[in-house]
């Protein structure tokens, strides 16, 4: 089995042996004991775009250890991370790893991927919403900082031949709160077109430049209600809200990737895009995927990270966080399509996995 391998091929028992769960003391059976004796609640709070999966992680896990108690608050990556280091939740979930800065200050800090996901662009144009309208980065950043300000501007119709665009002003949605989308929709502004990236850059958090008919929103679920309200909006949002962007009736456009190619986000294009950046996933795990080398290759996707302290208060909590880690990430468990599918995820490759086992192991009292 090559390290690229995305798709879970191993038996079981060949898996539990490979990570050496024994080890580390993580047998499946055995964490239910240590939450039942601790009566343990661990709190994740963060990523919006990871919400509705660890929601559906917590619905299955409560099967495995019903004892532990597992309280999910969608409130931005930002938040998801700061309430981690803190030591307010067990579990920030982000879709956006630590600054440089972060690591430094708090280097018991771990950055440890659940899963890959991806974004998308998503568009509330009258009587287009159907047409899949292509973007690009350039053009997007155009958008986003105020040079482009119409539909039928000529950048946009150079990109969608043949499509009657209208001569009305563009609504470019951005999030308010500390948001991995914001990180990885910046990142690929930023990769794609130097102008945004020696200006706004990126972040969790930025500078958005002032633009006429901007609207600020909360969470992917406010993005997709504030896109759904106005007419001739655009915005990004996470891939686990598809359903909720469909029901809404928006378009989701093809994005350019970096071989030229308009692509959107399925499980081909995602594996396509992080295919190449496996061997060059540090020790820390803390990498960009943003725009990707590929022709297949969607441009925004990223590692879904959890943020834990590798020093936690006891003994109890330490096993109760390394039992749920284990098993969210486990081809057999949590990483099975009947989770990751729902929310449009792919799990991680086989050479990824044994890093974030790695990371989870060190986590002790």
């Amino acid at each position: 089995m090559s390290d690229g391998t995305f798709a879970p091929r191993l038996t079981r028992a060949q898996f539990l042996k490979s990570v050496s769960l024994a080890a580390v003391g993580l047998a499946l059976p055995g964490v239910v004991g240590a939450a039942q004796a601790a009566g343990l609640t661990i709190l994740e709070t963060g990523s919006s775009l990871l919400y509705p999966l660890f929601n559906l992680w917590v619905q299955g896990y409560s099967k495995i250890d019903p004892s532990l108690r597992i309280t999910t608050q969608s409130t931005g990556s930002g938040t998801g991370i700061a309430q981690a280091i803190a030591g307010i939740a067990q579990i920030g979930a982000s879709d956006a790893y630590m600054a440089g800065p972060q690591v430094k200050k708090n280097p018991t800090m771990l950055n440890i991927p659940l899963a890959i996901s991806a974004q998308n662009i998503v568009y509330n144009l009258p009587g287009l919403n159907g047409s899949a309208l292509q973007m690009s980065g350039p053009v997007l950043a155009g958008i986003y900082s105020g040079k482009i300000t119409n539909w039928n501007d000529k950048a946009i119709a150079a990109l969608n031949p043949g499509v009657a665009l209208p001569n009305h002003t563009i609504l470019p949605i951005h999030r308010t709160d500390g948001s991995g989308d914001t990180f990885i929709f910046t990142q690929y502004l930023s990769k794609s077109t130097p102008e945004w990236a020696s200006s706004v850059a990126y972040g969790t958090t930025v500078s958005w430049p002032a633009v006429q008919g901007g609207i600020g929103a909360i969470g992917n679920p406010g993005m997709v209600q504030t896109t759904a309200q106005n007419p001739y909006s655009i915005a990004y949002v996470g891939v686990s809200f598809l359903a909720q962007v469909q029901a809404a009736g928006l378009g989701v456009s093809p994005l350019q990737n970096k071989a030229g190619k308009f692509v959107l986000p399925n499980p081909q294009t995602i594996v396509a895009a992080a295919s190449g950046l496996i061997d060059s996933t540090p020790a820390d795990q803390r990498i960009s995927l943003i725009f990707a080398d590929g022709e297949m290759a969607y441009p925004i996707i990223n590692y879904e990270y959890a943020i834990v302290n590798a020093k936690q208060p006891n003994a109890a909590l330490a096993k109760a966080i390394k039992g749920l880690l284990t098993w969210a990430i486990d081809p057999m468990g949590g990483s099975t399509g009947d989770y990751l599918s729902k929310v449009h995820f792919v799990a991680l490759p086989d050479k990824i996995r044994m890093q974030s086992h790695a990371r989870i192991a060190t986590i002790a009292s």
